[in-house]
């Protein structure tokens, strides 16, 4: 009985250690089995699954260009923390902000995670969002926008249209121009193809009402324009009314401009943020200071407590 048993202990053992080397070898033979890659690569590879054609997959083209060639092209199979460190390091000699630099990585971090989850890197560096200073928002005065639009509108009159749905509705330049005419009804709108991937309908106001324009046929109110076209429009105009070397006088400042004016106008920050789409109230915080106002009951309450 004995025998017996010995033997069959014995042949577990030899079937335990076959098993144990049979998984070594095989992740040895899957790290091996990796191929290396440079970041334009993995680009190359995975940039049209994760980011949709427009500005902002251009914005990052050029950021992935960027970052590769501070790496001098160099192909690796894991992506280690000195080297990420190296990047962040180049970036800042080159005078990029913290804010800069976070978008930066933030591309880098979204293409490196694909990669690794499809088996094309087998390690990554830990990403740390680095502090970003609360900066002034810039946005139209009344008068601004009403010299601008109308600049705009001697040159394009789609334009002009797009301009003043633009600060009526606080959308995005690409939500805009991504809308058909099922999104819209007669008094609201409903964006679909946002950054966040969450669809929102807002009410329109008069403006916005008659910016919408259905006699100009296609498939939506503004198929007609690209956004190239668009800020080609818009660059001519501030050139013309003397806000050319104003670089924060972009289509962008439109949205800056509607959350202002519903910050200022005493709209809660909760709202904002539904409106404007944001994914965090943090993101709509940066225009809370803007609620001057909201303090004033605090000096009635301490008045009567110090009377």
């Amino acid at each position: 009985m004995r025998g017996l048993q010995q033997i069959g202990s014995d042949a577990a053992d030899a079937f335990g250690r076959a098993d144990l080397n049979y998984r070594i070898n095989y992740d040895l033979t899957h790290i091996r089995s990796v191929t290396e890659h440079s970041v334009r690569d993995l680009f190359a590879k995975y940039g049209d699954i994760l980011w949709e054609s427009g500005r902002h997959k251009y914005n990052v083209t050029s950021f992935v260009g960027e970052i590769d060639e501070i790496l001098l092209g160099r192909k690796f199979s894991a992506f280690a923390q000195e080297t990420l460190d190296g990047i962040l390091g180049t970036l800042r000699e080159r005078g990029n902000s913290n804010a800069t630099i976070n978008r930066k990585m933030a591309a880098l971090s979204k293409l490196l995670r694909k990669a690794h989850k499809m088996g094309d890197v087998h390690s990554l560096p830990e990403f740390r969002r680095q502090k970003e200073r609360a900066g002034r928002i810039r946005f139209l005065e009344p008068y601004e926008e009403q010299i601008l639009f109308s600049a705009i509108g001697k040159r394009c009159a789609d334009s002009q249209r797009l301009a003043l749905f633009l600060v009526d509705t606080g959308c995005r330049l690409g939500e805009a121009l991504g809308l058909i005419w099922n999104d819209v009804s007669a008094d609201r709108v409903s964006f679909w193809l946002t950054k966040s991937g969450r669809s929102r309908t807002i009410p329109l106001t008069m403006r916005a009402k008659g910016a919408i324009d259905r006699t100009v046929g296609g498939k939506g109110p503004f198929k007609m324009l690209s956004g190239v076209e668009f800020r080609g429009v818009w660059n001519e105009a501030k050139q013309e009314v003397g806000l050319g070397q104003d670089l924060q006088v972009v289509p962008h400042i439109l949205r800056h401009t509607c959350a202002s004016r519903l910050v200022q106008g005493g709209v809660d920050i909760r709202r904002v943020q539904m409106w404007l789409g944001h994914q965090t109230l943090q993101m709509t915080m940066r225009y809370a200071h803007l609620a001057t106002n909201d303090l004033d009951p605090c000096v009635g309450v301490l008045e009567r407590a110090c009377g």
